[in-house]
């Protein structure tokens, strides 16, 4: 097998251990899932630390996530189009979950990845930001703020760490939306009420 293809086996292999186990994960444990001896990893990675570093940036990728918020129509209704975007960051976000503490083990020397772990965040506020751009003049905020709001929502109804599970962690995709549209406040409905709206 090529270097790539078993550099790519290994990471697969990987990334399922790490989710279940951390970084606690054994490098028999790998070999075992990957098919290989223990020696073929470090006949591909230096050392444990940089194959799970690289199991990592394979999970957190941006691209993919990128790619399906490029193909959201950006002639749909905002609020509509806010939705698909909240619905597919979750599932990513779900998904990692239990990764979001590694990346802080596994940075600590490692400048190269903690930007490009930085550099991915930036990247699906930037494809977030231009899924806004088309109704920029109906908000109070920049595109760019308003994708950096969006994924802090998002990220506390997923995330523990963040306050997700309690509190926020009943809210869906379309109260996620509507909390940073419409606020907090609870408006009367026009046809219920004559008073005036808060």
């Amino acid at each position: 097998m090529a270097p790539e293809a078993r550099r790519a086996a290994l990471i697969t292999a990987t990334l399922p251990l790490l989710r279940e186990f951390g970084t606690a994960v054994s490098t028999r444990q790998i070999a075992e899932a990957a098919g290989v001896a223990e020696g073929t990893i470090f006949g591909v990675f230096p050392d444990k630390a940089s194959l799970l570093r690289a199991a990592l940036m394979s999970a957190f990728d941006p691209q993919p996530a990128l790619e399906a918020l490029a193909a959201i129509d950006p002639r749909t209704e905002l609020r509509e189009r806010l939705c698909q975007a909240v619905a597919l960051l979750r599932a990513r976000m779900s998904a990692n979950e239990n990764l979001m503490i590694a990346p802080r083990e596994l940075m600590a020397d490692d400048a190269e990845f903690h930007e490009q772990m930085m550099d991915s965040r930036r990247r699906i506020a930037a494809g977030l930001a231009a899924l806004v751009e088309p109704d920029h003049d109906r908000l109070r905020r920049s595109p760019g703020a308003t994708a950096q709001l969006l994924l802090m929502l998002v990220a506390v109804s997923v995330h523990r760490g963040f306050g997700g599970g309690g509190e926020f962690g009943d809210m869906d995709d379309e109260e996620i939306v509507s909390v940073l549209l419409d606020g907090l406040l609870v408006r009367p409905s026009p046809t219920s009420s004559t008073e005036s709206a808060f």
